[in-house]
């Protein structure tokens, strides 16, 4: 801190986080060195403000068809700067132009499942999530783009064959289904044998 002249006898403390208890003490100082500190003052709380902080590492995806799962790194509690914080969340279909608004009242969400029937699987959307409290609305994220939820396999694998390789083994192969756009990745195939 800096050093204040010894006939003043008050200072302005700059530079405090908003919505936080602090406490003071003053220790006097002379060319023979630095004295006891006084006691602590009583606590005394910041004003609040309009949060600066956005939330962190904007990510999601997966879910259920016709949902879009977002996800966000909470903002703590030091950097909140007032009551009734929550979180602002807006997302887009990728080339859209209108913003979808939702509003999240909760202080330790992380995440909102927006379900539509009308969302085709595996949709990039464009998010990003802002902070609010009751001073205003803060800052939002950079925009992430995040993929709505996948559908189940459309068709069956074809061309399934088996051979004997021994008197207890079968090798099964077949052509594997391609990627498609609108169901997703195959993470793995059943094989059934009776």
């Amino acid at each position: 801190p800096e050093v204040i002249n010894g006939r003043t006898h008050e200072a302005t403390v700059v530079d405090l986080s908003p919505w936080v208890e602090y406490e003071f003490r003053v220790v006097a100082s002379n060319s023979v060195g630095i004295g006891e500190p006084s006691r602590p003052s009583a606590l005394l709380k910041t004003k609040a403000a309009v949060p600066v902080v956005a939330p962190t590492n904007i990510g999601g995806g997966g879910g259920s068809r016709s949902e879009l799962v977002i996800t966000w790194e909470p903002v703590s509690e030091e950097l909140q700067n007032g009551e009734g914080f929550g979180y602002i969340v807006m997302f887009r279909p990728l080339g859209s132009t209108t913003w979808t608004k939702a509003v999240v009242a909760s202080v330790e969400s992380s995440r909102y499942v927006y379900r539509n029937e009308s969302i085709t699987p595996l949709s990039p959307f464009e998010v990003k999530v802002g902070v609010y409290n009751n001073e205003g609305e803060g800052t939002l994220s950079s925009i992430s783009i995040i993929y709505s939820g996948e559908d189940e396999p459309q068709m069956a694998p074809a061309g399934a064959s088996a051979l004997s390789v021994s008197a207890a083994a079968v090798e099964v192969s077949w052509l594997p289904i391609p990627w498609n756009r609108h169901t997703g990745r195959v993470l793995g195939y059943e094989v059934s044998g009776w």
